[in-house]
């Protein structure tokens, strides 16, 4: 099994009681990742995602999170 180094970037709580973790992954090989670990009560939830998908998903939370902003205000 190959060694991978794992540094903790950010750890923060969400709605319904959720807590996520996001870590920098490297493994032996050069390859990096990060992981997306989601905690709910005693389930788990992780995924490893390359810099394009965490390009891509980061966008598109982003732009959902000013537009969800823009609305909140118009109310």
């Amino acid at each position: 099994m190959s060694e991978e180094t794992v540094s903790e970037l950010d750890r923060f709580d969400a709605p319904w009681n959720k807590q996520v973790t996001l870590q920098d992954v490297r493994h032996e090989s050069g390859l990096r990742m990060l992981r997306i670990r989601i905690r709910e009560g005693t389930r788990f939830t992780v995924m490893d995602i390359d810099e394009g998908t965490a390009a891509h998903w980061g966008k598109a939370m982003s732009d959902w999170a000013a537009s969800a902003g823009e609305q909140a205000g118009d109310q």
